[in-house]
């Protein structure tokens, strides 16, 4: 990564390919700089009576070629943004050639040959933050929108990157600014014993800044499993049909099936959509009592993932012989050893049952589903289960949900900081320590916003881009 510190970050041209590697119908190679559109200008023919690029209007599309000497290295569309109009404040040119890795490849290089840099993973988003196109939460959201892989990802990132969690944590900074600037003013007439600050109105403040920090912190339970999808991990004794289940959920025969007990001793995962909400289901190793050592580990990975799951799936074998009361005592069980999850208890191969015996279990356990993974029955009753289980009210109801765990890491610290200071008015603590307290918090909430920042945590950041973003 380019050293931040380095003032001649502004200063160069950067290029780079905007498009993923490999061949297609076109690419578009991206230049962002001082120099950039002289510099394709100098490298670029326009068709028929075309002005120099440089004197061109801005957001403007023009057809010609991309020439070195006599050379025509291809025919390519040029479009111009002029600073500071830009995605990133600067002269930017993208060039949309044809897709041919060679013609890619000799545009590339003939730039970098004269004057461009090849650009660093996410430098383009970085310099944009830079020069204030941006703030650092809604930078982090392009690469959150790029990465996006259901409808409930996307929503949470384009509700970040429009500015949504910026604005809202902004405001609440600026309130709390407000007041702790008249609590260092009072620090400058201490001797004077005077209160500039209304201790009332700075505790309804603080409690409502509180109020709405401690909701951004719960909402991010929901925001990382919509942003990374939801871990759904299907459990149960070996042959109730964990994997049938599996595969019929996916439609395709992603997991061995077979009568002998024990043969699935690794988790095997794969990913639906449902809703526009991801759901990564994990097919484990049967749990029961037995003396085979790799199948042992099997289930102890069983149980590791049924901790890291959000939603469980307790399968239980409708052919064998159970009572409906001591299975509800085993639910129960499996309920109070997790009491954090979500857990769905399914009878399978319920096609077996008589229909006096479904009705029975249904009246007497109503929340229990009764499926048929091999003939894919019930289904339809599950997924709908499995959709309103997951919480996801606060998307359509454009409330902020909180997906990135440093964001998450800084309210945690911002939280803790407001309740010291809470503490500090119920004991009448002096304003010198409490302003200590009031700047902790207006740190942590700028770092989300990047209004505080350093070389380390920027690096870290646009490090996790791709090129040319």
């Amino acid at each position: 990564m380019t050293d931040l510190s380095d003032t001649s970050l502004k200063n160069d041209t950067i290029i780079a390919l905007a498009t993923p590697f490999g061949v297609g119908a076109i690419a578009v190679i991206r230049l962002s700089g001082p120099e950039a559109i002289a510099l394709v200008n100098h490298y670029f023919t326009p068709k028929g009576k075309g002005k120099s690029l440089q004197t061109v209007a801005s957001h403007t599309v023009h057809l010609g070629h991309v020439v070195d000497g006599d050379r025509i290295i291809d025919e390519a569309l040029v479009t111009v943004f002029k600073t500071p109009h830009s995605y990133t404040g600067e002269n930017v040119i993208e060039i949309s050639c044809h897709g041919s890795a060679y013609i890619q490849q000799e545009i590339l290089q003939l730039f970098l040959k004269n004057g461009a840099r090849h650009a660093d993973a996410g430098e383009f988003t970085l310099r944009a933050f830079l020069n204030g196109k941006m703030d650092l939460s809604q930078a982090e959201a392009v690469a959150d929108v790029i990465a996006s892989d259901s409808a409930s990802s996307h929503n949470i990132a384009m509700q970040q990157m429009r500015g949504g969690f910026s604005n809202e944590i902004a405001a609440l900074r600026a309130e709390l600014l407000n007041f702790a600037s008249l609590i260092e003013l009072e620090l400058d007439f201490s001797e004077e014993d005077v209160e500039f600050a209304d201790r009332s109105a700075f505790q309804e403040l603080i409690s409502k800044i509180t109020q709405v920090i401690k909701r951004l912190i719960d909402s991010f339970a929901l925001g990382n499993v919509l942003k990374n999808g939801i871990p759904v991990a299907i459990v149960g004794e070996p042959n109730v049909g964990k994997s049938t289940l599996l595969n019929a959920l996916l439609n395709e025969d992603k997991a061995i099936v077979s009568d002998i007990a024990g043969t699935t001793r690794d988790a095997i995962e794969d990913e639906i959509a449902l809703k526009g909400v991801t759901y990564r289901f994990i097919d484990t190793a049967g749990i029961r009592d037995t003396k085979d050592v790799v199948e042992n580990i099997g289930i102890q990975k069983t149980f590791e993932n049924i901790e890291k799951a959000q939603l469980v799936l307790h399968l239980i074998d409708a052919t064998k012989d159970f009572d409906v009361n001591s299975l509800s005592l085993e639910a129960k069980k499996l309920q109070e050893k997790y009491p954090e999850k979500k857990i769905l208890t399914l009878i399978n191969k319920a096609d077996t049952l008589t229909e006096e015996r479904q009705e029975a279990i249904e009246a007497e356990q109503p929340n229990w589903i009764l499926i048929s993974a091999k003939q894919k029955t019930g289904l339809e009753d599950l997924l709908e289960h499995l959709v309103r289980l997951v919480n996801a009210g606060a998307l359509s109801n454009q409330q902020t949900v909180v997906s990135n765990s440093r964001h998450f890491e800084a309210l945690n610290k911002a939280f803790e900081a407001l309740n010291e200071v809470q503490k500090g008015m119920d004991h009448h603590i002096s304003s010198d320590l409490m302003a200590i307290d009031i700047r902790q918090a207006l740190f942590h909430l700028g770092e989300i916003t990047g209004e505080i920042t350093t070389d380390d945590l920027l690096g870290n950041i646009f490090a996790n881009f791709c090129i040319g973003k």
